[in-house]
Order: structure tokens, then C-alpha cells, then sequence
């Protein structure tokens, strides 16, 4: 994979979804020293266990002189969907990148037998996960366009593939006896997988790529907590910093298009772009 060349984003807007915490703050925080400005949106502020407040990730983004619109939004709800992308166009007049992130699953779901699955959760899961990636990247297609085209970037689970990918595998030993049988989560991160691969096509038509990353398992806040509460061993994970990393090149690079239609990993590769992660 040959590596391209990389722009500022400065004077770009993006959208990133789920950005109070974890993965989705890191993404903004390293598209904003890039120099994009940003719409960020999460659903709830904090659970008493998890630290993390969209104010805060604002605040941050601030301080690294960029321009931020914070939007509460619960992203299974139509009319927030909505609002998230008239705050993009009211606030920077388009959108030019999309970060598809956000995403639920109820532990209490997890390891249940499929008969103890309810209903709620399971339909939950689907709005926030695989129809809001959808609904999102319909509303701000027409504001890409007239910006002369887009980059759409879904984050994946590498655990939607656990069976299949040899990659999952090494983590997954070296974390322990993790057991990760929650079918509604890794059912819609299938979905957004192959979400990406069939809409594509018709998107670079018109100058959008459409790229999902798969972090691979690293230390976010909530899968810290997650694997501390099941006494494993948390040293295995990998810094947030890999797949942020992955995530700017693919913002910044000079022909996204090359890569669209396509999922990454992000460790694997970082290496085959040569890029050096601190």
C-alpha cells in the first residue's frame, strides 16, 4: 500500500459521533490539530463509572484553536440525526468529513442466551449502530457535494470478524478468557462493514469516499473498565493513538478514493503505510 502525501485540514469541518469519550474524543482531538473544525455529538454525558462529558472534549478541542459546535443528540432519534448536520451547516456552512463512531451495546446482553435478548435492546443497538451511520451519511451527502466531495469514515468492530480475522486472535489470548458473544453489537458492525463496501461505488462517483477503520482492541475507558471488572489482564490493549492516527491520514491524504470501499486495520496498517505512531 503506497503511502500518500498528507494535507492540513484547516478550514475543513467534521462531524464525529460518540465523541465524549474514548475513541470517538481521540478522533476529534486528532482532527483538530490537523486544523478541522468540529461538530461533535454523544448521547449521554457521564455514567458515574466512565468519565467523560462532551463539554470537556469541547473544552479540549478549544484549546487546540479550533472552532467546535457540541450537539447532545440520542443518534436513534430522527430528528437529532437532524439537528447534528444543520448545526455542521449553520455553524461552518458544509461538511466535508464524517466519522461514523458512535455506537452502543448493553452488557447486560452480553454472554445471554439468544432467547434473553430483549427486543428493546436488540432494536437499540441496530438504530444507534448501522441506521444512524446510514441516515448520517444520507443528510450530509448533499452538503459534501456541493464542497466538491467528502470523506465518510465508519469505525468497525475487529470483533465483528473475531472468528475469521488471525489478527483478533493474539488479544484475545493475551487478555484473557474475555468472552465476546454479544450478537446484536457484532451483528451491526457486520452491517456498517458491509454498509461501506456497497455504497462506495456510487459515492466516488461523486468525489465521496467511503473508508471503515477497525481500531483493534485498545484502551478506551469503557473497555478498560470492562476488562479490569472481569480481572484479565488490560496490558494487551493497545493506545488509542493507532487508530486515531489511521483515521487523520485518511482525512488528510490526498486521494482518498483509492482506499474507499475498503476496511482497514488500524495497526496492521499503519505498518504497511509506514507510519510511526509515538
Amino acid at each position: 500500500m503506497q503511502r500518500q502525501a498528507e494535507h492540513s485540514l484547516r478550514g475543513q469541518v467534521a462531524i464525529v459521533t460518540g465523541a465524549s469519550r474514548g475513541l470517538g474524543r481521540q478522533f476529534a482531538l486528532s482532527l483538530a490539530h490537523g486544523g478541522a473544525n468540529l461538530v461533535i455529538t454523544a448521547r449521554a454525558q457521564s455514567d458515574g463509572q466512565v468519565p467523560g462529558f462532551l463539554s470537556d472534549t469541547a473544552r479540549e478541542l478549544r484549546e487546540l484553536g479550533v472552532d467546535v459546535a457540541e450537539v447532545p443528540a440520542d443518534l436513534a432519534r430522527e430528528e437529532d440525526l437532524q439537528r447534528v448536520v444543520t448545526a455542521a451547516v449553520e455553524r461552518f456552512g458544509g461538511v466535508d468529513i464524517l466519522v461514523n463512531n458512535a455506537a452502543v451495546t448493553h452488557l447486560g446482553s452480553w454472554s445471554n442466551p439468544v432467547t434473553e435478548i430483549p427486543r428493546e435492546d436488540w432494536l437499540y443497538q441496530f438504530a444507534v449502530n448501522i441506521h444512524a451511520p446510514f441516515f448520517l451519511t444520507q443528510l450530509v451527502l448533499p452538503h459534501m457535494e456541493r464542497r466538491g466531495g467528502g470523506r465518510i469514515i465508519n469505525i468497525t468492530a475487529g470483533s465483528s470478524d473475531a472468528y475469521r480475522l488471525p489478527q483478533e486472535t493474539p488479544f484475545r489470548e493475551a487478555i484473557g478468557d474475555f468472552r465476546m458473544a454479544a450478537p446484536a453489537y457484532f451483528a451491526t458492525k457486520r452491517a456498517l462493514d458491509r454498509l461501506g463496501n456497497v455504497i462506495a461505488p456510487e459515492l466516488e462517483r461523486k468525489n465521496i469516499a467511503v473508508i471503515t477503520l477497525m481500531p483493534g482492541m485498545v484502551a478506551s475507558e469503557i473497555t478498560q473498565r470492562n476488562v479490569e471488572n472481569a480481572g484479565l489482564d488490560g496490558s494487551a490493549l493497545k493506545p488509542m493513538t493507532l487508530p486515531a492516527r489511521l483515521l487523520t491520514y485518511f482525512a488528510s491524504c490526498e486521494n482518498p478514493l483509492e482506499y474507499s470501499g475498503q476496511i482497514f486495520w488500524a495497526e496492521r496498517d499503519l505498518q504497511a503505510l509506514g507510519i510511526d505512531v509515538p
